[in-house]
């Protein structure tokens, strides 16, 4: 199995990925980015490559300060928990009756094997998909792609429209594709309260060997 330095490597020859880090290097010049660049590419070294066993795709980081720490829908325990979030702490606890955290902190998700991707790496404060214009998903879309390719058996959790779109980009033989509508409070209500995705994910990782992942957040 190949490593996320290998990956990584073979990226940054590439004239797009060049690109997108002189683009990114002068947001962070010219104006307030989120996360903190340390945390850029926090998801990739929480969870090894290898280790991947689920993968659940965000948007783009949160846009107000301190919340993002570079883990998708994921804030620090200091932060109040966000709406979309919380709702999906509530559909965790409808689903595997899981007792709703006191914190968003997804860390021991990821550090389980959930990757938790946001698509575009930065945003500008107080500025929603300002991101967009690095070019990010180029590079997230050929992650994606590679993690189809290299493994078996992952669960990739889509949910909302935007993230729907990548299944284009994902062996569907292969693994399982779990979708819903967003767990923002605009759609939660359509279904994605009673997804049922954590047991699922859990059935599939048991059906082909693999050990499943602990959803309680409580005590990390």
């Amino acid at each position: 199995m190949i490593s996320w330095h290998e990956i990584f490597e073979h990226e940054k020859q590439q004239p797009y990925f060049k690109s997108i880090m002189e683009k990114y290097q002068d947001s962070i010049n010219n104006h307030t980015i989120f996360p903190p660049q340390q945390q850029l590419f926090r998801a990739f070294d929480l969870t090894e490559f290898s280790k991947i066993k689920v993968t659940i795709l965000g948007q783009d980081p949160y846009h107000n300060p301190d919340q993002a720490h570079g883990l998708a829908f994921s804030v620090p325990k200091s932060i109040k928990t966000p709406p979309s979030l919380l709702n999906i702490l509530r559909a965790l606890n409808f689903d595997l009756k899981v007792p709703t955290a006191q914190h968003g902190d997804l860390s021991a998700w990821s550090k389980q094997g959930v990757f938790l991707l946001n698509c575009i790496l930065s945003v500008q404060k107080n500025q929603p998909e300002s991101g967009r214009k690095i070019g990010w998903e180029q590079f997230t879309d050929r992650i994606i792609q590679t993690i189809s390719h290299h493994h078996s058996h992952v669960v990739f959790m889509l949910w909302g429209n935007y993230a729907q779109k990548k299944t284009a980009l994902i062996d569907t033989k292969k693994h399982l594709i779990l979708k819903s509508v967003h767990p923002s409070p605009l759609s939660a209500y359509r279904g994605f309260l009673e997804c049922q995705h954590f047991s699922q994910a859990n059935a599939f990782l048991l059906k082909h060997g693999l050990s499943p992942i602990n959803w309680d957040l409580n005590n990390t």
